[in-house]
C-alpha cells in the first residue's frame, strides 16, 4: 500500500515534506521572504508619501524651475520609482533584517518571547551602527567630521523611518511561521496607495484653491535692477540707471590649485546690463574691469525681497554667491551667501 502525501506539503529530494501555501508555492519556514517583501513595501510607501509631501512643500518655496515636457516628467518619475525600490531593498537588507535578527537574539538571551518591544529597542541600535558606518566613510571622503548634532539628527530620522518597516516585517514573518497566509504586502501597498492619493488630493486642493501658491521668481524690469545689492559680510555693488556699476568688497571667486573656489575682494567700477529672454529680465550681466570680473547673475527671491546670484564651485554642487537688494529705509540689510567659502 502506498502512503498518500498530505495536500499541503511537497516532498523534498530526501523524502522530507515541506509546507506549501494555498497557491502551491513553497513557504520559507522562518518567514524571511515574507518579512523582506513586507519591509520593502513599507519603505516604498514611506518614500512615496514623504516624497509627495516634499514636492508639495518645495513648490511653494524658492526654486529654479520645474521640469517641462511629458517625456521628461515621465522619465523622472520612472527613475524615482526605480531608485525608491532599490533603496528600500538596500535598507531592508542592511538595516531592517539585521534589526529583526538582533531583536530575536536579545529576546532569546533574556529568556523572553520575541514581542514587538524588542524590535522597537533593536531598531535604534542598528540605526546607530549605520550612521556610524556611513558617517565614517563620509568623514574619510571629506577629511573632516560633521557637527555632532548632525549625526544625532540622522540617527533619529533613520530610526523613525526604519521602525514602521521593521514592525511590518516582524508581523509578516510571524504570520508565516504561524501558518497564516502572508497578506501584509498587499495590505501595506493598498493602504499606502490610498494615503498617497489622499495627500496628493489635499495638496492639489490647497494649490488649486489658492490657499497655497506656487513660487514664482520676481518680475523685475531694468529700472528695478538699479540700486545697491549687498552680501552679508560687507560686499556690495551699486548699479546705476545709466548702466554703470561700482563694486566695493564684492567677492570674486576663482579656482585654486585644489579645484576649490577661493574669493578675493573686488573693488572698482564697470558696467552692467540686463539679461533678457523674450522680453523678460532673467538676470544681470556684470563687468568690473579692475578685478577682471565678468559674471552673469540670475534673478531669485521674491518681488518684495529680490536677490541675484551666480553659482560658485563645480556645476551641480548648489553653491551660490547671493546678493540681496538693499531697500532704503529698511535699516541694516543682510544678504545671503549660501554655500560660499570663507575668505
Amino acid at each position: 500500500m502506498t502512503q498518500q502525501a498530505e495536500p499541503g506539503a511537497i516532498p523534498d529530494g530526501d523524502g522530507a515534506e515541506r509546507p506549501r501555501g494555498r497557491t502551491g508555492r513553497v513557504v520559507h519556514p522562518d518567514g524571511f521572504g515574507a518579512a523582506f517583501c513586507a519591509s520593502m513595501a513599507g519603505l516604498c510607501a514611506e518614500l512615496a508619501l514623504s516624497g509627495t509631501v516634499a514636492v508639495l512643500v518645495l513648490l511653494a518655496r524658492e526654486h529654479d524651475g520645474l521640469p517641462s515636457g511629458v517625456v521628461l516628467v515621465a522619465v523622472l518619475l520612472l527613475a524615482a520609482v526605480l531608485l525608491g525600490v532599490l533603496f528600500s531593498g538596500f535598507a531592508t537588507a542592511v538595516a531592517v533584517m539585521p534589526a529583526l535578527a538582533l531583536a530575536r537574539r536579545l529576546a532569546r538571551r533574556a529568556g523572553r518571547d520575541e514581542r514587538w518591544p524588542w524590535t522597537v529597542a533593536a531598531v535604534p541600535v542598528v540605526s546607530a551602527g549605520a550612521v556610524a558606518a556611513f558617517g565614517g566613510v563620509a568623514a574619510l571622503g571629506s577629511m573632516r567630521l560633521a557637527h555632532p548634532l548632525a549625526y544625532l539628527v540622522w540617527w533619529g530620522a533613520l530610526s523613525a523611518a526604519l521602525l514602521p518597516a521593521a514592525l511590518i516585517a516582524r508581523a509578516a514573518g510571524r504570520a508565516v511561521r504561524a501558518g497564516r497566509p502572508p497578506r501584509l504586502v498587499r495590505r501595506v501597498s493598498g493602504y499606502g496607495a490610498l494615503a498617497w492619493l489622499a495627500v496628493g488630493a489635499l495638496g492639489a486642493g490647497a494649490y488649486g484653491s489658492g490657499l497655497v501658491k506656487v513660487y514664482e521668481p520676481p518680475r523685475l524690469g531694468s529700472a528695478d535692477l538699479a540700486g545697491t545689492w549687498a552680501d552679508d559680510h560687507g560686499g556690495k555693488v551699486r548699479l546705476t540707471s545709466d548702466g554703470l556699476a561700482f563694486a566695493k568688497g564684492l567677492d570674486h571667486y576663482t579656482w585654486d590649485g585644489t579645484g576649490k573656489p577661493r574669493s578675493k575682494d573686488c573693488d572698482g567700477s564697470g558696467t552692467w546690463s540686463p539679461v533678457e529672454d523674450n522680453g523678460t529680465v532673467q538676470g544681470v550681466s556684470l563687468r568690473i574691469a579692475p578685478c577682471e570680473l565678468v559674471v552673469n547673475w540670475s534673478v531669485a527671491g521674491t518681488q518684495k525681497k529680490p536677490r541675484i546670484f551666480h553659482e560658485i564651485g563645480k556645476p551641480g554642487q548648489g553653491k551660490r554667491y547671493v546678493l540681496t537688494k538693499v531697500v532704503k529705509g529698511a535699516g541694516h540689510h543682510r544678504g545671503d551667501t549660501s554655500g560660499t567659502s570663507d575668505k
